[in-house]
């Protein structure tokens, strides 16, 4: 009897052994709905010096907040000169200007994040510029991290707007909520990657559909086929590149905290289906001349007295997938107009732009009108719950 009780707890060991071993893989669990201990969650910085876009950063810190899982803290190449990324999982580099970030960093700085990376085993993640920064490009200054190349350098102005991308098997297990959809991202002036042979585990994760070339200039059928966004493990850490902005699309900014959480080696959690909207991205939709124009014109409606006009302009600035319009759409939180003020809010709502709390929240506080204030309750809601 006494032997069989020693046996059932050793089994029960070897269990829990086997289930800790296997918490990390790149199966998607159900999250925990209770908030995770602050000192149990994983720290992400996303790095805010110099060549790091504002909004990008802005942005990027939000929709890292959708996982409670997530400690989201920004950090300067100063404060990684004082020894901070041993105080963190992760690094991001978020989009505006990968030689530029690597300018800020210096070359000390860009030591110390190699070193956290390939010998200390943590985690970075580059979005837009941020991949270009962690690509092994010949002749490009950049960390020598990924395991690809940038090609077409010459035409990296090329475009901005909505891009279609496609994951293949090995993407779809990192993001199944993807399965059966079409996906989308915002794109600007991202690079086009091609993988290089390295001694690290490089696995692409899905391609570029979209032939991007509005600009004046850019050639044709370079994008499509290219590596659109990969993992890859150089020496003891983990790396995720993308080349678009999920952060700055409604309905896949969850995919930042999943890519994060993968370059931590911690377990993949599945998210609230308010933010799981893949659905809403329909179809690629890029700025051409034409567009921009169009743009700017209807910049100016949101100007008018007449509350028909604005809302007519901000759901014309929305259906474009204008990036800088959810910003925009702030400022008429404080219109004169109360119809206007109601469809800012449900506008930002629909957007997810949970940036915009403190401004809902402010515009609730002083409004007068009744339906108005209802609906920015609703908003306020929404934006601050996660």
């Amino acid at each position: 009897m006494e032997l069989l009780k020693k046996l059932s707890v050793f089994v029960a060991v070897l269990v829990m052994s086997v289930t800790s071993l296997t918490s990390c893989s790149n199966t998607v669990v159900n999250n925990n709905t209770e908030k995770t201990e602050a000192n149990s969650k994983v720290k992400v910085a996303v790095f805010n010096g110099d060549g790091a876009g504002s909004v990008s950063v802005i942005e990027t810190i939000e929709a890292l907040k959708i996982d409670t899982g997530i400690e989201p803290l920004e950090i300067s190449a100063s404060d990684i000169q004082q020894g901070k990324l041993s105080e963190i999982d992760v690094i991001i580099f978020p989009g505006g200007s990968g030689s530029k970030e690597l300018n800020n960093l210096g070359k000390l700085g860009k030591e110390k994040v190699r070193k956290f990376i390939l010998e200390d085993g943590k985690g970075v993640v580059g979005i837009c510029a941020g991949s270009f920064l962690l690509s092994s490009t010949p002749g490009y200054p950049s960390l020598q991290l990924g395991s690809v190349k940038v090609i077409d350098r010459a035409h990296y102005a090329r475009g901005k707007g909505l891009v279609e991308f496609k994951l293949n098997a090995e993407g779809n297990k990192i993001f199944p909520e993807f399965k059966g959809k079409a996906q989308f991202a915002q794109y600007y002036d991202g690079p086009v990657m091609e993988a290089v042979p390295t001694e690290s585990n490089f696995i692409e994760l899905g391609q570029y559909v979209t032939d991007i070339h509005p600009n004046k200039g850019a050639p044709e059928n370079v994008t499509p086929g290219k590596v659109f966004i990969y993992n890859d493990t150089p020496g003891k850490g983990r790396l995720f590149a993308v080349a678009g902005h999920p952060e700055s699309t409604p309905g896949v900014r969850w995919m930042i905290p999943r890519m994060a959480r993968w370059a931590a080696n911690a377990e993949l959690v599945s998210y609230p289906a308010k933010w799981v909207r893949p659905e809403i991205n329909t179809k690629a939709i890029l700025y051409d001349s034409e567009m921009r124009k169009y743009e700017k014109r209807t910049w100016w409606n949101l100007f008018s007295d007449n509350s028909s006009e604005q809302i007519e302009a901000l759901d014309k600035l929305h259906e474009i997938r204008s990036r800088p319009a959810v910003r925009w759409t702030i400022g008429l939180l404080r219109d004169s107009n109360p119809e206007t003020r109601i469809h800012a809010a449900k506008t930002l709502m629909d957007r997810e732009y949970t940036d915009a709390y403190v401004d809902v929240k402010s515009a609730y506080e002083v409004e007068e009108n009744k339906e108005a204030k209802k609906v920015l309750k609703e908003a306020m809601e929404f934006l601050g719950t996660f």
